[in-house]
């Protein structure tokens, strides 16, 4: 159960590093518009997420205080 937390606490850090670093990224999403009989027509449409700096801080010191709580767990 440790190694757990602690893997949780380095991914969390992790996360809160990447999104510090790269706080924008892209995505896009296939919609369907248009359908007769067989025939379908999809378009792929371009999203953009922007994680905020308190979400990343946030992630940060819940990395950090299951880093540093991780050995104090009695199993």
């Amino acid at each position: 159960m440790k190694r757990f937390i602690m893997a949780l606490g380095l991914i969390f850090v992790v996360l809160a590093l990447v999104a510090f670093v790269h706080p924008q990224f892209d995505y896009h999403r296939r919609e369907e518009v248009a359908k007769i009989g067989p025939v379908t027509a999809t378009v792929d449409k371009p999203h953009r997420v922007t994680v905020t700096p308190l979400l990343a801080v946030a992630l940060l010191i819940a990395g950090a205080v299951l880093i540093v709580l991780a050995p104090r767990t009695t199993r």
